[in-house]
């Protein structure tokens, strides 16, 4: 379940180092996907022994994860190195920290609870590494929840950039449907996957650009150009983003979903998967 774009940790690891240490104060819709993921937990009764919060970045999910799962033993799992080092030292039992790549995970098989992953599919290529990956280390009917970004999500951005050049700029989400498919193929169970649309306002080109730049979300695409992007090009873009009166109002798609472990890998070629198994909420 490819994208159509490609990054490489040599390119991606440098900017999640950059953004740590400001990443809380403009990482928002963490904190909102957080607490989707969340309250889609409640009314499961869950008692996990280990739970891995996967592309943990500062730990944002920690203290909420602690309270959900307060007997479990939490791992902190992240690409940056940088990221990890903002955990908060004052933490009770704190989150034993692993800097790894979230498609090689170093778990045995079979080892893990619980695995949480909170907007990291959006940095991944191929989501269906990571859905492997967590479908080797979770044990039968451990859970897998995350939280992702639909293809309607940064349209407006997309289309700005389209009509300055033909170039490379932003990401391309996989849709719900592609998801469940990536799900079913790793092995993994009874996905059920829902849609939720958040609206955002910026009046001011500078803050959305703060939060692309302090959440790892700047271009870092194999493809995208080379050199620094001309002034004219830039103000082309942020014109046509902004309009005549100066204010992007946009809209975001956000994935939830959720699959337990526990089923043989399906071979590889065409699945068909009964859209009435996976859910969906607008």
């Amino acid at each position: 379940m490819p994208t159509m774009q490609s990054r490489s940790r040599q390119s991606l690891i440098p900017r999640l180092d950059a953004a740590a240490q400001r990443f809380d104060e403009h990482a928002f819709l963490h904190a909102v996907t957080r607490q989707g993921l969340l309250e889609r937990l409640a009314p499961m009764t869950l008692q996990p022994k280990r739970v891995v919060d996967l592309g943990t970045a500062t730990g944002g999910s920690i203290p909420a994860l602690r309270q959900r799962f307060p007997k479990a033993r939490l791992y902190a799992v992240d690409l940056s190195l940088a990221m990890l080092g903002r955990h908060r030292q004052g933490w009770i039992r704190r989150p034993l920290r692993i800097c790894a790549s979230a498609d090689a995970l170093p778990f045995p098989d079979d080892s893990v609870d619980a695995v949480f992953a909170n907007l990291l599919l959006p940095y991944i290529d191929d989501p269906g590494t990571v859905f492997r990956e967590v479908a080797r280390v979770l044990r039968s009917d451990g859970i897998f929840a995350f939280a992702s970004l639909g293809p309607d999500s940064f349209r407006e951005l997309r289309e700005a950039w389209q009509a300055v050049d033909d170039r490379v700029h932003v990401a391309e989400f996989p849709d719900m449907h592609d998801l469940g498919d990536g799900l079913v193929r790793a092995g993994l169970r009874d996905p059920v996957l829902d849609v939720d649309r958040l609206a955002v306002s910026y009046r001011e080109p500078a803050r959305l650009f703060e939060d692309l730049t302090f959440t790892g979300a700047r271009n870092v695409f194999d493809e995208r150009p080379r050199g620094l992007t001309g002034r004219r090009r830039i103000e082309a873009f942020t014109e046509r983003l902004f309009g005549p009166d100066g204010r992007l109002d946009a809209e975001l798609e956000l994935v939830y979903g959720h699959a337990f472990g526990g089923r043989p890998m399906e071979p590889r070629g065409p699945i068909a998967i009964d859209p009435a198994s996976i859910g969906r909420r607008r």
